[in-house]
């Protein structure tokens, strides 16, 4: 399927959801990224009067911001900044007891404080306007379990998640999304200077080709494997006893 017929059946799909869930639109968060972007554009095209982005930097590189706000203005959807860096600092602050400079950024149990911070304010503007969480993860990052649990992976719909990230650029080529965007080096914004292909020890190339084909180096083979099997949990709802 080309990247144009994709985005038919994709806007299709999200005009279907929406009419089955009695709410009235979709609230995205805008990282500035090629996922977020593709999602924004879909919502945009699928509920046009009714689609918010929200923006919400937290300690990280200020071009996140200004990538987010390109697209919301280029594809005029209504959006707005919300600042978690106060709320970061006293909730990293009360949890650990000690002062956010002490502290180390890429410390995985305060970084995924980030992304459930943004779970809870993407509810709060979806509960607010009667909307649906449209969530950003794709394929790719679902086989793996590459998000955070209860943080980028809440969420009420996820448009892109049957798609490869091959396709996601494919269809990011059709929406008409700028190319530094779909170019951008691929980031969970975790902390400032963060790149998933750094952090995962592997590529999303990569990645799909072993997904696709089965084709990977022992080492992206290996990796890949860990990861499918140690985040399965992440795919689940929680276990409940059958008694």
């Amino acid at each position: 399927m080309q990247g144009q017929d994709m985005v038919a059946v994709l806007v299709r799909w999200l005009k279907q959801q929406l009419d089955g869930s009695g709410q009235k639109g979709f609230v995205i968060g805008l990282s500035g990224g090629i996922d977020s972007a593709v999602v924004a554009v879909l919502c945009k095209r699928a509920c046009p009067d009714n689609t918010l982005g929200v923006v919400m930097p937290c300690y990280n590189d200020g071009k996140d911001a200004e990538d987010a706000e390109l697209i919301a203005k280029l594809f005029d959807i209504a959006h707005v900044t919300v600042s978690l860096d106060k709320t970061y600092r006293l909730l990293a602050e009360t949890v650990t007891g000690k002062r956010l400079e002490d502290l180390d950024e890429k410390d995985i149990n305060l970084a995924n404080l980030k992304p459930r911070l943004r779970m809870a304010t993407l509810y709060f503007f979806a509960n607010q306007r009667k909307g649906l969480v449209a969530g950003t993860g794709n394929r790719s990052e679902l086989e793996i379990g590459y998000f955070t649990k209860y943080g980028d992976g809440g969420a009420d719909v996820l448009p892109i998640g049957n798609l490869l990230k091959y396709q996601v650029r494919e269809v990011a080529g059709s929406l008409g999304i700028p190319k530094q965007i779909i170019d951008r080096s691929p980031s969970a914004c975790l902390w400032e200077g963060q790149e998933d292909a750094g952090e995962l020890g592997f590529t999303y190339d990569e990645l799909d080709r072993y997904l696709l084909h089965g084709e990977a180096s022992p080492s992206a083979r290996e990796k890949i494997d860990f990861l499918r099997a140690v985040n399965r949990h992440k795919l689940k709802m929680p276990p409940i006893p059958d008694f």
